[in-house]
């Protein structure tokens, strides 16, 4: 009896809190899409308006892929099929690596090495000072979303955690390229997973947002979003919020599996994943909108029209919001009332999300250029 007493405290201890605690974007680096595993989509970085373009780089195909950065390198996918490290001071171009076909997912940067998928279906895992190899994990279906990250503590190992239009979320020991486990969902998974609290939340085509255990892999609870999930969730304690193709943007208790709220009045799909602030969260949609609703019940505050759709996500920078749109503008709102404080003409559509770290803001757009932009003027 005391030996399975034991053996029960152990399992306890491995399955609710035998993990290493996620590690918050701060304002020096942008390490992976959203800038955090809970992918809340926030910098701590001040934007003092108005911008200059500090540098940019011209790659050989649309940059659908968000950049990360560090402060060493920024790194970006392009349509080309390339991964390319680029000086953050001046966008001088450091190394690059060719896949099989176009990079449009997010890179990781964690411990010196980059993680990134491609649609060719393979995770490559690089050396980040020379593009190094080290290993790569062949999926049986084209990679578009992001990479994340778990570390159960007392393992001398990472976790790799993506989705792939195999249908399945993919678990990968980071040393050896070998898999921990899959968890398989019923169609294409498009988004990053977000991971929180030892669970990974992730949505897809099957039009479920599925809560699974990171170390076992196997589901704690799924609930039906209503459609399907082109974006990714962010989570802020048990609560995981997130749009969907139907118009909605759901708030779900992910302990207990439950729909919270679902925002009203919506007429246009969600492609965007949200950016998460103190009491409300801001969300592009394909109405020609960035709306911000109330985290409490989902009350729309304000929206602020485009030209183009807002298929890119955005990050809120303490009292302010920094997006891009298929309009080809980057934007700089208030927060708190939505007024617009500053813009500048891409001309091309953006459909990346911006990274917001050490003094710049970086942002590819479909003419194939990545832009930094830093403040005209310094606190």
């Amino acid at each position: 009896m005391l030996g399975q007493v034991r053996e029960f405290i152990f399992v306890m201890l491995v399955l609710v809190c035998a993990y290493e605690p996620a590690r918050a974007a701060d304002a020096k680096t942008w390490p992976m899409f959203r800038g955090s595993p809970d992918l809340v989509g926030t910098s701590a970085m001040e934007i003092s308006e108005p911008l200059e373009v500090a540098w940019t780089f011209k790659t050989g195909g649309p940059v659908k892929s968000s950049a990360v950065m560090d402060g060493a390198r920024v790194i970006v996918g392009s349509s080309d099929g390339k991964v390319y490290a680029l000086r953050p001071d001046s966008g001088k171009k450091v190394w690059e690596y060719k896949t099989e076909d176009a990079v449009e997912g997010t890179a990781l940067m964690l411990d010196g090495v980059v993680y990134v998928g491609s649609v060719d279906g393979t995770l490559y895992a690089l050396d980040a000072t020379n593009a190094t190899l080290k290993w790569k994990y062949k999926t049986d279906g084209k990679i578009i979303g992001g990479v994340n990250w778990f570390r159960a503590l007392g393992e001398d190992f990472t976790r790799i955690v993506f989705g792939s239009y195999d249908n399945l979320l993919h678990c990968v020991n980071s040393k050896s390229g070998k898999t921990n486990w899959t968890y398989e969902t019923s169609n294409y998974i498009n988004g990053t997973p977000s991971v929180a609290n030892g669970k990974t939340i992730f949505g897809g085509c099957d039009g479920a947002l599925h809560i699974v255990d990171l170390i076992t892999g196997q589901e704690t609870a799924s609930v039906d979003a209503g459609a399907y999930i082109p974006g990714s969730p962010a989570v802020r304690g048990e609560r995981a919020y997130v749009g969907h193709y139907g118009s909605q943007v759901l708030c779900v208790d992910t302990a207990a599996g439950t729909v919270l709220w679902r925002s009203k009045g919506g007429r246009a799909p969600f492609f965007s994943s949200p950016s998460i602030g103190e009491k409300s969260l801001v969300i592009g949609s394909r109405g020609r909108k960035l709306h911000c609703l109330a985290l409490e019940d989902g009350k729309e505050l304000w929206n602020f029209p485009t030209h183009g759709d807002v298929d890119g996500s955005p990050v809120i920078c303490k009292s302010k919001v920094v997006f891009g749109a298929a309009d080809g503008k980057l934007y700089v709102l208030d927060l708190g009332s939505g007024k617009e404080l500053w813009s500048y003409e891409i001309g091309k559509a953006i459909s990346a999300s911006p990274a917001v770290a050490n003094g710049l803001l970086v942002l590819g757009s479909e003419d194939g250029v990545v832009y930094a932009f830093k403040s005209k003027k310094s606190r």
